[in-house]
């Protein structure tokens, strides 16, 4: 049985806009290539993000974000409903707007502002506009998917419950994301002191928008309470999870891995790979019960 053929007979939905799918096509293709020049340089010890980091890990893991989340993003134009994708795109409206509003409310950290070399500071300049023009986007193709009109046939049917075992691991990952992100994000002072790296304010509220936007997905996930409907999301995780267990096995000099903190990444990196592993071998359980039956 098709990808396809599981998209059709799932009933109902909300149409996908067309916008949606070019925004989704369109940051995969930027996230790969500015993911990993951030990845690569973290690797060789640069700290090459768009704001002067005192640690090279912050701007990497910004990056392996980035390259964890574009081959998810890659898919969103195969889905046939909105139903199926939301659960990926509201955080990448989460990550777009809050990044663009962390650059702009931290513009003195800025390579531009504070200068450096050219092509740091062209770099700089070209993360500010593209995220002015992605955030803007992004507001724009939500509103335009949420006026499309109600499907005639009704809300897509949830063909795939999640089973109730997963949903207290899923709402625990969730909530410490979405915790920790909103700490960073809202008191970076006292938040970023107890990331187990040197972070500066603008490392600190950058990391708080991924980490909120985690947690968006994650809990979004549990609400839609459908296997069908978080494919994309289940494939985003568990590749975040690879990116930034390597980045920060390479740069692990770098974390003070006795803290508390630490411990607490450690398991939250390893719940978003567990969960993104478990849910597609439930998904692949699923299709091959309903093949057979």
């Amino acid at each position: 049985m098709s990808e396809r053929t599981d998209r059709t007979t799932t009933g109902g939905g909300r149409e996908l806009t067309a916008g949606i799918v070019v925004l989704s096509t369109a940051v995969a293709l930027i996230s790969i290539a500015v993911g990993a020049l951030l990845v690569v340089a973290a690797v060789a010890g640069h700290a090459a993000g768009p704001w002067a980091s005192p640690s090279a890990l912050s701007p990497g893991l910004l990056g392996a974000a980035m390259l964890g989340t574009a081959p998810a993003l890659l898919t969103v134009g195969r889905a046939g409903t909105w139903e199926e994708v939301r659960t990926l795109v509201w955080p990448l409206a989460v990550v777009l707007v809050g990044l663009f509003t962390v650059s702009l409310v931290n513009g003195g950290e800025l390579r531009v502002a504070t200068g450096g070399p050219i092509l740091v500071v062209m770099f700089s300049l070209g993360w500010v506009a593209t995220l002015a023009l992605l955030a803007l986007g992004a507001v724009v193709c939500l509103a335009l998917q949420y006026r499309m009109p109600a499907p005639a046939r009704g809300p897509a049917e949830r063909t795939a419950p999640l089973p109730g075992w997963t949903k207290p691991p899923l709402a625990l990952l969730g909530a410490g994301w979405f915790g920790i992100g909103a700490g960073l994000l809202a008191a970076p002072g006292f938040w970023g002191a107890l990331v187990p790296w040197q972070v500066s304010r603008a490392d600190a509220q950058g990391l708080g928008v991924w980490a909120l936007a985690l947690g968006v997905g994650v809990l979004g996930s549990l609400a839609e309470d459908d296997l069908a409907r978080i494919r994309p999301a289940l494939l985003a995780v568990p590749v975040v999870s690879l990116v930034v267990a390597v980045l920060l096995a390479v740069r692990g000099g770098d974390v003070d891995w006795s803290s508390g903190a630490a411990l607490c990444l450690i398991g939250l990196v390893a719940g978003l790979f567990a969960t993104g592993v478990s849910g597609r071998l439930l998904w692949l359980r699923h299709r091959a019960a309903a093949a057979a039956a």
